[in-house]
């Protein structure tokens, strides 16, 4: 064998031991060659709830309101990275300086934060921190209502209560859910909720969905009811013996009082709901368009 012939067979046994060991030169240069580097993949993104836009109101505000529903309800295991601004445009049918705008609502209110080069993150202790704006999308309603853990305390038909007689005429009973919500970091409660719904609609609502989405979201997004409109109320009323035991508050002590009367396409009312806010827990703002 000639010099030539043994320099080539050592070289050929170094490559052998290099695509084995993975080390020598071949490893060496894959390496140091940035631009065949395998890029380290993202963790999936956070995946927003989908949303039918109105266009008589600012879709800013209302991919704002969505996005922030997703996120109060979001699960615990969900990824804390959002998609990016293009993708949210997509998923939400919006331009991409519509969905900068209502980025820049979540992240006033610390909710998300944005990175350069990193991407856009939901803050891992994210609270509500200002009131919502209601300018009558439904979604900030859902938004309002998120975020909270939910306790489930009965639910069952009952005779309409003489109250709500006028929003169930048709109806000789309804079913009754009675909620209590709870500051996830303290366990302090917050308000305690009363929802009655008709019976057909009752009858395709899971007990389950209602520990992890607030009512509105179960009937529009889970059952299917297409809903036309919600009309609220807001009243300041004294806790009573039942709202002061849920709400550890004193007897007597002013609490904010919520009504709203969920309509379908047919004009039928699908759903009261009464909830006993705290007063120190609770604001709610209204805004009133000129145009």
């Amino acid at each position: 064998m000639t010099e030539s012939q043994e320099r080539a067979g050592a070289d050929a046994r170094r490559t052998d031991g290099d695509a084995t060991t993975g080390t020598g030169t071949d490893a060496d240069a894959i390496a140091g060659a940035g631009a065949r580097a395998v890029p380290v993949p993202h963790p999936p993104a956070f995946a927003p709830d989908s949303l039918v836009l109105n266009r008589k109101l600012p879709l800013w505000y209302q991919v704002s309101q969505s996005l922030r529903a997703s996120v109060l309800g979001r699960p615990q295991d969900a990824s804390a990275r959002l998609p990016t601004e293009e993708q949210l445009a997509t998923h939400y049918g919006v331009s991409v300086l519509t969905m900068r705008q209502a980025l820049k609502e979540l992240e006033t209110e610390g909710l998300i934060s944005r990175h350069r080069r990193r991407g856009t993150f939901i803050e891992p202790r994210a609270r509500r921190v200002s009131p919502v704006r209601l300018l009558g999308s439904v979604d900030a309603i859902v938004a309002q209502q998120s975020g909270e853990a939910t306790t489930v305390l009965g639910h069952g038909p009952t005779a309409v209560p003489g109250d709500l007689a006028e929003f169930f005429p048709d109806c000789a009973e309804v079913t009754c859910y009675r909620r209590l919500r709870r500051d996830e970091e303290s366990d302090e409660p917050t308000n305690w909720a009363e929802n009655a719904v008709r019976p057909d609609i009752a009858a395709r609502i899971d007990v389950a969905d209602l520990e992890r989405w607030p009512m509105t979201k179960v009937l529009r997004d889970v059952v299917g009811v297409r809903i036309s409109r919600i009309t609220d109320t807001v009243e300041a009323r004294l806790a009573d013996p039942v709202t002061a035991e849920l709400l550890r508050v004193p007897l007597l002590s002013p609490i904010l009082h919520y009504t709203g009367v969920t309509y379908d396409e047919e004009g039928r009312v699908v759903d009261v709901a009464r909830i006993r806010y705290r007063g120190d827990r609770f604001s709610f703002s209204v805004t009133v368009e000129a145009h």
